[in-house]
């Protein structure tokens, strides 16, 4: 990925940070935007634009005139039953997940054209293949970018890649409340095949691989990261 432009929405936290520490490590030039400059002040060379992917509108002035890879990583983990889910939850959810999705992805696009070999990268989670109860938001706007997934693909081919990562829990500051004990961690690690619960590095390294050349015959892919909790059993 040497010298290579990458724009990550969502890079200043989590797995969006991962994304940003593991290209620059490989020698990419790396745009971030997100509301908050986040962990990233300890990071030098990035390029940080900051925005709300639910308010502001996008400035494509300000991306690169080329881009080679895009990660959109913003997401959201709001559980409940059926009974309380509100439909102003739902909205919220959609806009954060899809529509942001939607309107970064239109203001990237024609930059990703000019690249020879793009790709870009979206997340999804376990919870939309495997059905898990208490995830009426988050598998509606999830599922939703699975669908979008394969429609880019198809639309965008044979220009632009664009694959997805379904992780299932992951230790990043947006699932801390589920993993605050050591007893928690070790009630979710658990319920899974390899017997523990993701990390950073996991996921990132994955959504690398989709923005490197090594993927290079990958598109309209949603690949699971999970543990094995969507395909074995114990």
């Amino acid at each position: 990925m040497q010298n290579k432009n990458l724009v990550v929405v969502g890079g200043s936290h989590g797995i969006g940070l991962g994304i940003v520490q593991q290209a620059m490590a490989r020698g990419a030039e790396v745009t971030v935007v997100s509301r908050s400059s986040g962990q990233l002040a300890a990071t030098a060379g990035i390029r940080h634009i900051i925005a709300d992917v639910t308010d502001d509108e996008v400035d494509a002035s300000a991306l690169p005139e080329s881009i080679d890879g895009f990660a959109y990583c913003p997401g959201s983990i709001n559980l409940g039953p059926l009974r309380s889910v509100e439909a102003g939850r739902i909205r919220q959810d959609f806009e954060l997940n899809v529509v942001g999705a939607v309107k970064w992805f239109q203001a990237v696009a024609p930059a990703l054209r000019r690249s020879d070999g793009a790709s870009a990268v979206f997340f999804s989670t376990v919870a939309v293949a495997q059905g898990m109860p208490m995830h009426t938001s988050v598998a509606a706007a999830k599922g939703a970018i699975e669908g979008l997934t394969r429609t880019w693909a198809a639309e965008l081919s044979p220009q632009v890649r664009v694959n997805c990562v379904a992780p299932a829990l992951t230790a990043t500051p947006l699932s801390e409340r589920f993993l605050e004990t050591e007893e928690k961690r070790a009630a979710m690690a658990s319920k899974y095949p390899l017997r523990r619960v993701g990390e950073i590095d996991d996921i990132a390294g994955t959504a690398l691989f989709l923005l490197s050349e090594q993927s290079s015959w990958m598109t309209g892919q949603v690949l699971a990261v999970d543990g094995g909790m969507s395909s074995v059993r114990k």
